[in-house]
């Protein structure tokens, strides 16, 4: 599928479930406990499948994390996702800071500032998980999320001719200002392309 008009008519197949996410996570700003579970998801997704990363959180809090033993947390995280120790402890360092966090998207910043101090802040996260959190709580629709899927995309639509063999700061903003000119080139916008992407490689909007 190389032609963005094929892309434009898969946009209207699935353009009331992304609408309806996008105010699901807008709604989630609102709640403390649901922002933090979507910090935990983003800290648990690097090389694992984000699905399964979902069913780790639900689990975890269905165990009453944070305040169960990290024996615990490491067990559970083991049935979902790769790295699963030092995911764990990550998770737990983030606990310990989450009232901080939980201050900054209530101020603001400028979505680009605000993901410098969270990858600066918080072990384990990085701009693609930053930029995650803060689109999965309704913070900003601004930033781009450029993980693997969405540089397979980019290939096949030729924005970018293969994939990086690194992707530090200076390459990932540079993906991600091509991400933006060709979200404005088909019109459709940023977050409404990402979440189109997994859709049509999955059959499915998440998150």
């Amino acid at each position: 599928m190389r032609n963005p008009k094929e892309l434009f008519s898969l946009y209207k197949k699935f353009y009331s479930e992304i609408q309806k996410r996008k105010q699901e996570f807008k709604n989630i700003k609102k709640d403390k406990n649901l922002v933090f579970k979507e910090l935990c998801f983003c800290l648990l997704t690097p090389q694992s499948k984000a699905t399964s990363c979902w069913q780790a959180v639900e689990e975890l809090f269905r165990s009453g994390f944070p305040k169960i033993p990290f024996e615990k947390i490491c067990l559970i995280l083991k049935k979902y996702t790769r790295f699963y120790k030092t995911k764990a402890k990550y998770l737990t360092e983030a606990t310990k800071k989450f009232d901080i966090i939980w201050q900054l998207v209530n101020k603001n910043f400028e979505p680009e500032i605000l993901r410098e101090i969270l990858v600066r802040e918080i072990k384990g996260i990085g701009y693609k998980e930053a930029s995650h959190f803060l689109r999965n709580i309704g913070y900003s629709f601004d930033l781009a999320i450029i993980d693997r899927q969405i540089i397979k995309n980019l290939i096949e639509y030729k924005v970018i001719s293969k994939i990086p063999k690194n992707v530090d700061k200076n390459k990932y903003l540079e993906l991600e200002q091509k991400f933006i000119m060709f979200s404005n080139r088909v019109k459709i916008p940023l977050v409404d392309l990402d979440l189109l992407f997994w859709a049509k490689q999955t059959g499915f909007v998440f998150k």
